[in-house]
C-alpha cells in the first residue's frame, strides 16, 4: 500500500435532507493503490457518502480533498474530469444507446463540424471492452444486454479517464462468479496503476478476498477503520451493527411433518432434467450451485412461470398440474422471487397495498376494496416480521433492501401457503438484516411452513438449511443433510464431481 498522501479525502461531511441527517461529519480517505472498503447496514450512510463525492450531492457542511487539493464536485461529469468515477449499485444507462455511446457518454470523440467521430469511438470503446474480456460489442444496443452485461458497461465507463480514485457500489450483485473474477482483476490491476479504490459490498467473503482496510458506518457516523489482514468478520459485524451474529451452521433437525412437495422426475426443456426431491412440513431445504445450474428456473416451474416438459407435481400427497402463478398460488406454492424491485415489488406503491395485492380481489367492501381489512393484514405481518417503517403509507422503494424482502415475504404468508420458495433471500442486504431474515427462515420452518431456499452464498445455505441440494447443469448431483455436508464435498458437487470423483457429462 502507498504511503502518500491520500488519492482522495474527505472531511467532516454533513448531509442533511427534510428530516434526516443522513451524514454527521464523516472523515474518510483513500491512498494511491489502495482497495479500501467501505461498509454499513442499509441506510448507514455509505451511499449518500459516495454521491456526495461524485458531485450528485453537495454537502451542507465539509471538505473533498483529490490528491491533496481542495475540490468542490457540482456535478458528476465535473467529478470525472478531476478523476473520480462512481460506478452505480443501480445501473444509470441508456437503454436505447450504443455500448460505445453509454461508455463515452458526454464525451464522444468529435471530428470537424461537431459530428461524432464513429470510427475512434467505436475502436476505443471495442478497446475497453477487449480488456475486461466483454462477449458482446461496442455496437451492440445496451437494451438488448443482460443485466451483467449492463453491468460490465458501468465498469467500462471508469476506464476512460485517468482516474484517481473508482467508488465501486455492490459491483457484484448481478454478475457470474466468471465476471467476477474479471472484475478482480480490473480491480487489481487499478490498483497496481496507483489509483484509489473505495469498495461497497454486503458480501463479506469479497471484502476479506480483495480490501486492504476497511472502514465502517452507523446511523450516518464514522465509526473506525479496521487494516483486513489484522481482523475478522465478527469484529467487523460488531462495529457495524453493534451486537454478533450467529454465523454457525444449521444443526439436524428430524421432526419435520409429512410431505408438503414432491418432485418427480420434473423437466423443462434443456433448463434442467429429471429432477426428483421431496420437502417436508417443518423442513427447509436448500438448493446450492452455479449461476446457470436451474435452481430458479425449478422455482420458476413450480410457480407456474414455466411449463415443465416432463414428470409431475405432487402436494400433499396429490398430482397437481400447475401452468399459471394463479394456479400454484390457488395450489398452495408461494415464491419470493430472485429480484425484488423487478419482480416481486410495485416501488412506487404504499406497505400496505404491495402486501396485499394477490388477494386484493378477496378484500372487497361492495365494488370498493376494504382499506380497514387491507390494513389488518399489513399490521398483523408487520408485527410478526417486525418490519420497520413509520406507516403503512410509506412508499416501499423508500425501505431498506431487508424490510423490502420482508414485504415480499408478508405478502405471500398472507395467502397462507404450504410451500414457501425463497430465492436469494439476502441479495443487496446488510449482514445485520441478513441475520433477522435467516431467523424468519428458520422461524417459518418451526411453524410448519415447507421451505425452500436457493442461494449463491455457501454459509447462507449452510446455516438456514436442513437438507441441501447441489445441482450442476440442469441436474441434481448429491444430496446432503446438514450433519453429513462439507465445503469440499459440497463444491465438488456444484462442480460436476461425483462421489468416485468423475467429472459429470
Amino acid at each position: 500500500m502507498s504511503t502518500q498522501s491520500p488519492a482522495l479525502r474527505l472531511e467532516g461531511i454533513v448531509k442533511t435532507f427534510p428530516g434526516v441527517r443522513a451524514l454527521d461529519g464523516v472523515s474518510f480517505e483513500v491512498l494511491p493503490g489502495e482497495v479500501h472498503a467501505l461498509l454499513g447496514e442499509n441506510g448507514a450512510g455509505k451511499s449518500t457518502l459516495m454521491k456526495v463525492l461524485a458531485g450528485m450531492h453537495q454537502p451542507n457542511e465539509g471538505r473533498i480533498f483529490i490528491e491533496g487539493q481542495q475540490v468542490t464536485m457540482r456535478s458528476p461529469l465535473e467529478a470525472k474530469a478531476k478523476g473520480v468515477v462512481l460506478i452505480h449499485q443501480e445501473l444509470s444507462l441508456a437503454e436505447e444507446m450504443s455500448v460505445a455511446e453509454n461508455i463515452y457518454l458526454g464525451e464522444l470523440p468529435r471530428k470537424r463540424f461537431g459530428l461524432v467521430d464513429r470510427k475512434t469511438l467505436l475502436d476505443k470503446a471495442g478497446a475497453i471492452l477487449k480488456r475486461l474480456n466483454c462477449g458482446f460489442g461496442p455496437d451492440a444496443t445496451v437494451g438488448d444486454l443482460s443485466i451483467a452485461n449492463k453491468q460490465m458497461v458501468e465498469i467500462a465507463r471508469a476506464l476512460t479517464v485517468d482516474a484517481k480514485a473508482v467508488v465501486f457500489d455492490e459491483p457484484t450483485a448481478s454478475l457470474t462468479d466468471a465476471e467476477k473474477v474479471v472484475l478482480f482483476d480490473i480491480i487489481r490491476d487499478l490498483r497496481e496503476r496507483g489509483v484509489g479504490i473505495v469498495y461497497i459490498s454486503h458480501r463479506m467473503e469479497e471484502i476479506f478476498t480483495i480490501s486492504d482496510r476497511i472502514s465502517v458506518l452507523r446511523d450516518g457516523s464514522y465509526r473506525g477503520t479496521l487494516i483486513t489482514a489484522e481482523t475478522d468478520e465478527d469484529e467487523v459485524t460488531q462495529l457495524m451493527i453493534g451486537r454478533s451474529l450467529d454465523l454457525t451452521r444449521n444443526h439436524a433437525h428430524t421432526d419435520f411433518g409429512d410431505v408438503a412437495l414432491e418432485v418427480r422426475d420434473l423437466s423443462c426443456d434443456s433448463l434442467f432434467q429429471d429432477v426428483s426431491f421431496q420437502v417436508r412440513a417443518g423442513e427447509v431445504v436448500g438448493f446450492y450451485g452455479l449461476v446457470g445450474a436451474g435452481r430458479t428456473e425449478i422455482a420458476e416451474t413450480l410457480f407456474g412461470l414455466r411449463t415443465p416438459s416432463g414428470g409431475a407435481i405432487y402436494l400433499e400427497g396429490r398430482e397437481v398440474r400447475i401452468t399459471s402463478p394463479v394456479q400454484a398460488i390457488e395450489n398452495g406454492i408461494s415464491l419470493v422471487p430472485e429480484n425484488r424491485k423487478e419482480q416481486g415489488l410495485v416501488l412506487g406503491m404504499n406497505c400496505r397495498d404491495n402486501m396485499t395485492l394477490p388477494q386484493v380481489g378477496d378484500l372487497t367492501a361492495g365494488p370498493f376494496v376494504s382499506d380497514g381489512a387491507e390494513v389488518a393484514i399489513f399490521d398483523l405481518y408487520r408485527d410478526k416480521l417486525e418490519i420497520k417503517t413509520p406507516s403503512w403509507r410509506q412508499l416501499v422503494g423508500n425501505l431498506s433492501g431487508g424490510n423490502q424482502q420482508k414485504i415480499v415475504i408478508g405478502k405471500w404468508l398472507s395467502m397462507h401457503p404450504k410451500v414457501l420458495i425463497v430465492d436469494e433471500p439476502t441479495r443487496g442486504i446488510d449482514v445485520g438484516s441478513k441475520s433477522e431474515i435467516h431467523n424468519l427462515i428458520r422461524d417459518l420452518a418451526k411453524q410448519g411452513y415447507a421451505v425452500i431456499v436457493i442461494s449463491s452464498e455457501m454459509p447462507e445455505v449452510l446455516h438456514v438449511s436442513d437438507r441441501i441440494i447441489a445441482m450442476y447443469h440442469g441436474r441434481i448431483m448429491r444430496e446432503f443433510t446438514s450433519e453429513e455436508v462439507t465445503e469440499d464435498n459440497l463444491v465438488q458437487a456444484i462442480s460436476g464431481i461425483s462421489t468416485n470423483g468423475d467429472k459429470a457429462a
